[in-house]
């Protein structure tokens, strides 16, 4: 009996391993932010609970897709390189396990965005197939940053073409939703460049080196800043202005003690981010 006990023991012990090392696996972070991302943008154009929520789905299906697919299909280069923390890489999760459960998400993504409306699912449904495509191919390619603009820049098409009438989506949202894709690919990319560098991958970040990158980070940042608060019809209103004015001198102050403190030019990249999706957000209603 307690033989037993002990198998029945270590091999529940060995399935919660492996569905953490699975829910690991999708890249939690990304998937959680973007999926918020888009579950307010949704509110904030006026959806109902209803529409969000399968719209919130659908992006959700996606992002695991995405991230799933991302582990998979790079864990003999993490291995190589002896990346801890990576569940393929380390063993806490099988390759085939990770790739079958991106595929069972992207199978759920198709499904949930069709239901958003043709339009809308269509244009999500490229946003997700660009992102695969970096994980295939265009990673390692001076084209890395391309799938970022066309899954950050369409995400306000998809929620404007979600709305009754499908509403062609505002200009300035898909630009600025563009340049944060660009500085999140360029944040993103930024820890890991050297590692990357020894298992062959040379996207634009790594072309461009540690010290390029990390000075490039906020120019997107700075102009998804500008377009976002002078885009929209309107007066800017004066958190608009305030955004306009301290984005500037916060990335100049990250880069300014970057020699005091290595992670400080990321730090200024990530409020002015912060401060730009805020504004995204709140302009939200005007993306029709």
């Amino acid at each position: 009996m307690g033989t037993t006990d002990q198998h029945l023991s270590a091999a529940a012990a060995w399935s919660f391993r492996r569905a953490v090392g699975l829910a690991l696996s999708c890249h939690p972070g990304p998937v959680i932010a973007v999926t918020v991302l888009a579950v307010g943008l949704s509110v904030s154009a006026g959806l109902t609970s209803a529409r969000c929520a399968l719209l919130g789905s659908a992006v959700l299906a996606g992002q695991l897709s995405i991230g799933w697919c991302n582990d998979a299909f790079d864990a003999r280069r993490d291995a190589a390189a002896g990346r801890r923390g990576k569940p393929v890489a380390d063993g806490a999760v099988s390759r085939s396990a990770v790739w079958a459960a991106a595929h069972a998400a992207l199978a759920l993504c198709v499904a949930l965005s069709l239901a958003c409306g043709v339009l809308a699912g269509t244009v999500h449904l490229t946003a997700v197939a660009s992102a695969w495509l970096y994980n295939l191919r265009l990673k390692a390619t001076a084209l890395s940053w391309l799938p970022y603009v066309v899954a950050f820049g369409s995400l306000p098409a998809v929620v404007a073409l979600s709305l009754p009438g499908h509403p062609r989506p505002a200009w300035w949202a898909m630009t600025a939703g563009a340049l944060l894709g660009i500085a999140a690919h360029l944040g993103d990319v930024l820890p890991d460049i050297a590692d990357d560098l020894e298992t062959g991958v040379r996207g634009l970040p790594h072309r461009l080196g540690i010290a390029g990158t990390r000075l490039l980070l906020p120019v997107p940042l700075l102009a998804a800043t500008a377009v976002l608060v002078l885009g929209p019809a309107g007066p800017a209103g004066t958190w608009g202005v305030a955004a306009l004015a301290a984005a500037p001198l916060t990335a100049i102050a990250g880069l300014a003690l970057g020699r005091y403190w290595r992670k400080a030019a990321f730090a200024g990249a990530v409020a002015v981010a912060t401060s730009d999706l805020a504004l995204l957000l709140v302009r939200g209603t005007s993306l029709a």
